[in-house]
């Protein structure tokens, strides 16, 4: 699995996290192009900071407010890919329910409103879309401390924004070493929208190549960057890593345990079960298992709390898993006079194949058109399969 890490050691904003991408290999036309249909030409060249080359952004937007409708029309019309568009939409609007939470409902946009905070982050989801990392991971985060002058005033570093969005993120932060603010709502917003995994989760990688964005200062002393890396993570052949998510219940209903395990494969579970208990003090209860991929995790979380009301849920993290090779297989078998093809579902080990499954949807669709029970319709179909695979030599007779 190739991954994208951001290491925030000096803090984030959003033209460090279009630098550090694009320095990582992002197509700058691309990332041009979206962001001058937003605010006009950016400027974007090789900087030193304390001694490290990096990649420097500047929009060249003017002053200007706007409402968060303008804000979304904006990144609606502007020329990024679709994915990218929606990504920058969701970054406003999670920017946006920090607003609220601070100033009340009806909040405008200030700093975060302003084009060329618009620009950063349509340039930003563009530059993420066009590396197309299967997972993002992000270090703890420098905040800096001190107080600053906003559009509402004189404030404590980290900004109440700031503070608010990575409240309602999975990212760390630490104080960071400087009086001053090092993450910008706009840098905090992209970063928590990004991230998919878990850094500690991560394992043993392979550094494939290594990213900075400058900042707008140059203080002596300090790179002040943004690094980022693309790594790639290092499976066992024959495996994946999987997260493994449990907790224990014993106040819900059946019927509940059978829609949330339902809701768990539909978002993207790759498996989900529950198991009978005998909890404290005699209470029957259930166990509910989720195995799931490590940038799944945090969502499914989300919807066992959600459904179950539980609260805790543990987390096995980065567990191998071996996994038996797959085909699938079609078998026309004739039932009731008619010929009908069903997928078997077959697992493979050195060349033979050790196990195999008349696929459930289609047995159970060809039950119901016959009358048969389900039963007889699959064993009909792995008959079939049976002596197929043992004339191809495939399978032990």
């Amino acid at each position: 699995m190739n991954v994208l890490l951001f290491d925030p050691f000096n803090g984030a904003a959003g033209d460090m996290v279009i630098g550090t991408l694009l320095d990582l290999g992002a197509d700058e036309g691309l990332v041009r192009a979206a962001m001058r249909s937003v605010v006009g030409e950016p400027t974007i060249e090789r900087v030193d900071r304390s001694g490290i080359r990096a990649v420097q952004v500047r929009t060249h937007a003017p002053v200007g407010h706007r409402t968060l409708e303008e804000v979304l029309d904006r990144v609606a019309g502007s020329d990024a890919p679709a994915p990218a568009r929606e990504m920058a939409r969701q970054v406003f609007l999670r920017i946006h329910r920090a607003e609220e939470s601070i100033h009340g409902e009806g909040a405008h946009f200030h700093e975060v409103g302003a084009d060329d905070a618009i620009a950063d982050v349509v340039g930003a989801c563009t530059a993420l879309h066009s590396l197309a990392p299967d997972g993002v991971a992000v270090r703890p985060v420098a905040l800096g401390r001190g107080f600053m002058v906003s559009a509402h005033g004189t404030f404590p570093i980290p900004a109440p924004a700031t503070v608010a969005i990575l409240a309602n993120s999975v990212l760390r932060t630490v104080p960071g070493e400087e009086e001053r603010e090092l993450c910008t709502p706009t840098g905090a917003a992209l970063l928590a929208e990004f991230s998919t995994i878990r850094p500690e989760d991560l394992g043993p990688v392979n550094i494939r190549a290594v990213g900075y964005g400058a900042g707008s200062r140059n203080p002596p002393g300090r790179p002040n960057v943004l690094r980022s890396m693309l790594l790639s993570t290092e499976e066992t052949p024959g495996g994946d890593r999987v997260d493994i998510l449990e907790t224990n219940v014993d106040d819900v209903t059946g019927e509940t345990l059978a829609y949330t395990i339902a809701r768990l494969m539909e978002e993207g579970a790759r498996d989900a079960s529950t198991t009978s208990l005998v909890m404290k003090k005699g209470r029957s209860g259930h166990l509910v298992r989720v195995v799931c991929r490590p940038d799944a995790t945090d969502r499914l979380i989300g919807v066992m709390a959600a459904e179950l009301g539980t609260l805790g849920i543990r987390c096995i993290p980065m567990v191998h898993r071996s996994v038996a090779e797959r085909t699938i297989e079609p078998v026309t078998v004739t039932i009731r006079g008619r010929e009908r093809t069903i997928d078997v579902k077959c697992g493979w080990s050195g060349g033979m194949i050790a196990s195999f499954k008349a696929e459930y949807e289609q047995a159970a669709a060809c039950a119901r058109e016959t009358g048969l029970p389900f039963r007889e319709v699959a064993g009909m179909v792995e008959a079939t399969a049976r002596r197929l695979f043992v004339e191809r030599g495939v399978l032990e007779s």
